[in-house]
């Protein structure tokens, strides 16, 4: 892994993602909409900036054009596609063999075996209903996104994240392939090791095609499984 690509650099698992890989020297191109480009001054000496929409296919081109990997943050602005239209972009223009790592949610499922709450179905719903309604997001287009991703045949992985967090690296989060399994019932990651795990799944074959869902190494549900073990 030499050169990476980081779609979505600008919010705050972006930047975390920057930030981890600048720290492993890879050479970074950051992707983020003109207006946000600001967020990234911190960083403007050190990496290649794109601006544009990510669902923007020059765009896209242009940024992944040899890289070795492809950091994608799948955000369900509006309700014009822009997930599914990240996402397709990522996979009709990112190099052949490149790692390609997306991030999205819990709710999220690859195979239907995930068991959520009534409280994350009833949220989910709710929000998701209003939000759309509001023309704010729509949940029901990460959903669609990630459905292009798992029938690709690239190097891809989609990291399911839990409730996030603020605060210092803890370290590497552990990860279970379904949502309900014991070890994520603390349902909370620190948004820095969010970051660390999409930036690690690079260079990591054995995730390879899988959806594992996160949650923080120092929660009490990660604790309680290491000590079983």
């Amino acid at each position: 892994m030499k050169k990476v690509c980081v779609i979505g650099a600008s919010g705050k698992l972006g930047k975390y993602m920057v930030q981890h890989c600048l720290d492993r020297n890879y050479e970074v191109v950051g992707v983020c909409r003109e207006k946000s480009v600001g967020k990234l001054d911190s960083f403007r000496d050190r990496i290649t900036i794109v601006p544009g929409m990510t669902n923007d296919r020059e765009v896209i081109k242009k940024a992944v054009k040899g890289c070795d990997g492809v950091l994608t943050v799948l955000v369900p602005w509006g309700v014009n596609n822009y997930s599914s239209g990240t996402a397709q972009a990522v996979l009709d223009f990112a190099e052949p063999g490149a790692r390609l790592i997306f991030s999205c949610g819990w709710h999220i499922t690859k195979d239907g075996k995930d068991e959520y709450s009534w409280k994350l179905e009833v949220f989910l719903k709710v929000v998701g209903w209003i939000a759309k309604v509001l023309r704010l997001i729509d949940i029901e287009d990460q959903v669609r996104a990630c459905n292009l991703v798992f029938t690709s045949d690239k190097n891809w992985t989609v990291v399911r994240g839990s409730g996030l967090e603020e605060g210092e690296s803890q370290g590497l989060p552990v990860w279970s392939e379904h949502v309900g399994d014991p070890i994520l019932e603390s349902n909370l990651t620190r948004r820095i090791d969010f970051a660390l795990f999409m930036v690690e799944a690079l260079e990591n074959d054995d995730l390879i095609h899988k959806a594992p869902a996160i949650v923080g190494c120092q929660t009490p549900s990660a604790l309680a499984h290491k000590s079983e073990t």
